[in-house]
């Protein structure tokens, strides 16, 4: 599964509600490491596929969204789980840290 584009209309139906974890990029499309990142994620979507969530919020069109958790420089990573923040991660981390992180949050 791809990673879901969420924004201030889907926001509360795809990870608020959402019956598994999310894990929420809050990323923006002029931050290097946030592209850096990107692929990863991607992989990491696919592989955990019914497992975990893998959303991505544009800070830039979602401002509020980025402010209300708190988003102070980007790449963030916000794990929720039962519509609760669970954990956070900021800055470009390898996949391999990716992927722990998120498995051992599962």
């Amino acid at each position: 599964m791809a990673t879901v584009k969420v924004d201030n209309a889907n926001f509360e139906k795809e990870v608020l509600n959402s019956a598994e974890p999310v894990v929420v990029d809050f990323w923006a499309e002029w931050c290097g490491p946030c592209k850096m990142i990107a692929p990863s994620l991607e992989e990491i979507s696919a592989e955990m596929e019914g497992k975990i969530k893998v959303a991505k919020l544009n800070i830039d069109e979602n401002p509020e969204l980025a402010a209300r958790y708190g988003v102070r420089s980007i790449p963030t990573l916000t794990m929720f789980k039962a519509g609760e923040v669970a954990d956070m991660k900021v800055g470009a981390l390898p996949k391999s840290a990716l992927s722990s992180w998120i498995s051992g949050a599962v």
